[in-house]
């Protein structure tokens, strides 16, 4: 571990740790030979934490409590001696005494014990000259022998790779990685309160799905035996919540795991979770109010205001600027694609200001799209809404009736990044069966073996209502709300290269 070792090679820091290993394999065969295997323990009763005897110390003073935590330090003193432990909440002082626990339990303390050790203390509630609120030990056991040393106090886990692959040592040793994912739940925990409390319920659709589809997005593919079936792994759940609201749902969310085979970078894992909505009879319009509203409110119940810190800057929830794509990329490019008239002449323009185009995607839509990612997306600091798509670029999103090149589609952005994307829903079969030939004719043409689902078009023939749908992903907004620019740092278990 170089944490601990900075000074040294690797292979000496390497040899140090076995070395420390054996030493506590040494202590574990003592233990054991003694009839005192820790791993033999099944259960302590926990009466109190951290958090609760340092929050409500008042009520507990001078009062027996039983607490159980890991031993992060140990002052040997003599006869007395003081350590402290970390539980979930926090760390709390514990003072020992060879008078209060007794002869053999303080000599083992002293000798069999280790930095890492699960403990449990029954003591009483007291606060030191110091003024740190400690516990009195009366009883002292230990519960789990760790065998592995932490990593060294002060540099602690810094190494990145290392943090993210050995999560459960990153959590140990750094208290605000805790809060990052304790918080993480919380922010789940207030997104089902606020769809639940708006009637919206909460659904669990397939992740093995039969076909590849046409969206870009790239799938993981893997095969079922007991059928002899090639299936893939779904990249999002946005096809099967959508036959719901035609079977009469109205109001669906589902909080669904997405894997997509596609690259890595500071804002995407190939497996991420999304947040799918749906809602009969409204529309894009309709959505764009609800997710501002669903976003301050999580944003003030999180965070206690709608001024948050972000990477050195400060993002104000409250309000919220909306522009059509056409409007941000003549604000921000100096180009109005409302005044060109031919595909012709958005490649020229494209030409004249060094804007690449992929291959297959040279319209007029396709262009404003490569304009508003190289002149637009970055700019987008405070919450912005953009809205009214090309048709090109949103396969499942409804045409505006008074120009059908656009579609009634917004994505919305925080920081210069896409947060989320909605649209009001393509319910015209046929139209959507046209679109989604298209996709699965661009897709074949690059290798894959994408299909149309045609359960989804024979769904839209049943009649689905007039629908707003929203989709946005719950990492990144747990990076804006935690002020984490890594998406690695609020995924437990992020994706990573095997090491040995």
């Amino acid at each position: 571990m170089e944490e601990n070792t900075q000074n040294i090679t690797q292979e000496q820091a390497e040899e140090k740790l076995a070395e420390q290993a054996q030493i506590r394999r040494d202590k574990l065969a003592k233990l054991i030979a003694e009839g005192n295997n820790p791993y033999e323990k099944t259960r302590y009763e926990v009466t109190a934490d951290s958090a609760l005897v340092k929050g409500e110390f008042a009520a507990w003073e001078g009062k027996e409590v039983s607490v159980a935590g890991r031993l992060m330090s140990r002052r040997i003193m003599g006869k007395a001696s003081f350590s402290h432990i970390s539980d979930r909440n926090g760390q709390l002082q514990i003072y020992i005494t060879r008078q209060d626990v007794g002869e053999d339990v303080y000599t083992a303390y002293k000798k069999d014990f280790d930095i890492g050790d699960i403990v449990g203390v029954r003591g009483t509630v007291f606060r030191t000259q110091t003024g740190e609120i400690s516990v009195h030990a009366t009883h002292l056991e230990m519960l789990t022998k760790s065998l592995l040393p932490l990593p060294e106090k002060y540099n602690g886990l810094v190494n990145t790779d290392m943090k993210y692959r050995l999560r459960h040592l990153d959590l140990i040793m750094n208290q605000d990685v805790r809060e990052t994912f304790f918080r993480r739940a919380q922010i789940l925990k207030e997104i089902r309160a606020y769809l639940d409390g708006h009637g919206y319920i909460e659904v669990d659709t397939p992740t093995l799905l039969t076909l590849e589809i046409g969206a870009d997005a790239r799938p993981f593919k893997t095969h079922l035996n007991a059928l002899d079936l090639d299936m893939y792994l779904r990249i999002e759940t946005e096809l099967y919540l959508k036959r719901l609201i035609v079977g009469g749902f109205e109001k669906v969310y589902e909080v669904g795991r997405i894997f997509r085979n596609e690259g890595m970078d500071a804002s995407h894992n190939p497996e991420f979770t999304s947040i799918e909505m749906y809602h009969a009879y409204v529309d894009y319009k309709y959505m764009m109010d609800f997710i501002e509203g669903m976003y301050k409110h999580i944003t003030e119940k999180v965070c206690g205001t709608l001024q948050i810190p972000y990477q050195g800057r400060t993002i104000d929830m409250s309000h919220w600027e909306r522009m059509t794509m056409t409007e941000a990329v003549k604000k921000y490019s100096g180009v109005d694609f409302g005044a060109i008239g031919s595909d012709e002449e958005a490649r020229k323009i494209a030409a004249e200001k060094g804007v690449e185009l992929e291959e297959g995607k040279t319209t007029k839509g396709h262009i404003l799209a490569e304009f508003f990612d190289a002149y637009v997306e970055k700019q987008l600091i405070q919450p912005t809404f953009i809205y009214d798509y090309p048709v090109e670029i949103s396969p499942l999103a409804k045409r505006k009736a008074d120009d059908p090149a656009i579609t009634e589609r917004f994505e919305y952005f925080i920081n210069g990044v896409e947060m989320g994307n909605a649209f009001s829903e393509l319910n015209d079969p046929i139209d959507q069966k046209q679109r989604m030939l298209k996709q699965v004719e661009a897709k074949r043409a690059q290798g894959g073996t994408a299909e149309v689902d045609e359960d989804f078009i024979n769904a839209l023939e049943y009649g689905l209502p007039p629908t707003g749908g929203l989709g946005f992903g719950l990492d990144r907004l747990v990076m804006l709300l935690t002020d984490n620019s890594n998406i690695r740092d609020v995924l437990l278990f992020p994706t990573m290269k095997p090491k040995k």
